[in-house]
């Protein structure tokens, strides 16, 4: 007998509503909490947001590549995540202040991170591709988790300095079940901090599944720590954005921290050395390509009338035009000299990391006098 099990649970039964304001036709679904938060969009506006996901997924399938190809020592894939990581961080002001995880890569690249600045951190050229305080964006986060205590902390600052801004922490479902997680929503609870925490369920933790994780939705669990939470359709971009506009101006109102659970799927590996054909049915990857978050944004525009073929034609030119930039700044890129390794480690001389420096940089001298 399996010491778990992920056999089926009621976990819907008393479960928060999971809003979706666009269905995987196209055709928009009246949502009365939310719709208010769209009112100011135009279709000038959805035709941003087409290729902004556009563009991320082609820069997503070019970092895959050369990783493939040698030229990133690793690359974690977003594929199916569009919308959730555009239609939140389209939702946020300039000066909301960001912390990622590593999986984050439209958000970085919405705030104006260039993506051959975040692709050198995965080529291993750099150990952050870009100054946080210029774009309000905190380098990605590799330990699983952490960034929601930063972001909890940011914002227990904000509310001090009687600040509007909100600080907004992004992390997978997997991260919920890590301590740090859980800590950060009960500072930012206490404190009443305006924090946003932006959970992407894609369903798996490695190679682990959420039903593994959660007896209850994830969402269910940032309700208990008594934050005002939303749980939406993640492949859906307006329901994303809404859910976001309103989470963000909870927080911002002085009314406590929000958390939103946008349930997507991650249609790629964990990473580029993750095998998912080992660990999941390909009868559940070809469901959820159904729900294909630009799929369903395209069909919405043609329910619009809109003049869906020349916003796809824009959006594959500026696709084509930061694949192009972007190959060439990569495969150009020069590796980064030894003594780097240990610069920027301390803001101030710190005597035992530079006896580190001086001891491995006379054993590399050593190791090549003896070749």
């Amino acid at each position: 007998m399996p010491i778990v099990s992920t056999q089926h649970m009621d976990v819907a039964a008393g479960s928060l509503p999971t809003h979706q304001l666009l269905n995987v036709d196209g055709k928009r679904i009246p949502d009365e909490e939310l719709d208010h938060h769209l009112k100011d969009l135009k279709e000038a506006d959805l035709a941003d947001f087409l290729r902004d996901m556009v563009v991320l997924r082609r820069m997503d399938n070019e970092a895959t590549a050369l990783q493939r190809q040698g030229q990133l020592g690793l690359w974690a894939p977003l594929l199916g995540q569009e919308a959730a990581q555009i239609g939140s961080v389209r939702a946020t002001e300039d000066d909301d202040f960001i912390f990622p995880s590593y999986r984050e890569h439209g958000v970085a690249w919405a705030r104006g991170v260039q993506a051959e600045d975040l692709l050198s951190v995965w080529r291993g050229a750099q150990a952050s591709g870009w100054d946080p305080n210029e774009v309000n964006i905190a380098c990605q986060q590799i330990v699983i988790g952490s960034q929601a205590l930063h972001a909890a902390g940011y914002g227990m600052g904000i509310k001090f300095d009687g600040g509007k801004q909100v600080s907004v922490a992004y992390f997978g479902d997997g991260a919920t079940s890590q301590g740090d997680v859980s800590e950060a929503m009960v500072f930012a609870a206490s404190y009443q901090a305006p924090v946003l925490f932006f959970c992407q369920n894609n369903q798996w933790a490695i190679s682990e599944p959420v039903t593994l994780q959660s007896r209850t939705h994830i969402a269910d669990r940032a309700h208990g720590f008594g934050l005002k939470t939303w749980r939406v359709d993640g492949n859906d971009i307006l329901a994303v954005y809404a859910a976001t506009k309103a989470a963000l101006a909870h927080a911002r109102h002085g009314l406590g921290p929000t958390f939103i659970e946008a349930v997507t799927y991650r249609m790629g590996s964990h990473t580029t050395a993750d095998d998912p054909s080992r660990y999941r049915k390909a009868e559940q990857l070809e469901e959820w390509k159904a729900k294909d978050p630009i799929d369903r944004l395209v069909k919405y525009l043609h329910e619009m009338g809109a003049d869906v073929q020349s916003y796809e034609q824009r959006a594959q030119n500026a696709a084509d035009e930061m694949a192009a930039k972007l190959r060439a700044a990569i495969t150009s890129m020069e590796d980064p000299k030894v003594e780097e390794l240990f610069s920027n480690v301390y803001a101030e001389p710190h005597e035992p990391t530079q006896r580190a420096e001086r001891n491995y940089l006379n054993y590399l001298a050593d190791f090549e006098g003896g070749e």
